[in-house]
């Protein structure tokens, strides 16, 4: 059997991706006469020229996931907003032992 003859299912990847690229440009009688010469239905290559369209589908960002994401990006602002109220306490609490130590024993 000659590469172009093969059945559907020996198809690589890389051939029926091929095979999509060139019939995109064409109208229906001209794909009809593509696939009657390569030994296809014009069904598999519709079929294929979704998959190739669909393939990267699993890329596309989700609403949930979105949303998500804000919530994520919404408690790290919390966080960092707290963890500097933390340093800016301690800074203080540091400055104001200094302070006794040197001016006495008086809380400043």
């Amino acid at each position: 059997m000659s590469k172009s003859n093969k059945p559907r299912k020996q198809w690589s990847s890389a051939e029926k991706f091929a095979v999509v690229l060139e019939t995109a440009a064409m109208n229906e009688a001209e794909r009809a006469e593509y696939a009657r010469r390569k030994g296809l239905f014009v069904e598999q290559i519709a079929a294929w020229t979704i998959a190739c369209r669909d393939a990267n589908g699993a890329l596309v960002e989700r609403p949930e996931n979105r949303a998500d994401k804000k919530r994520i990006h919404e408690l790290e602002r919390e966080l960092n907003r707290k963890e500097r109220a933390l340093a800016e306490a301690a800074a203080l609490l540091v400055l104001q032992k200094k302070a006794r130590t040197i001016w006495g024993g008086e809380d400043v």
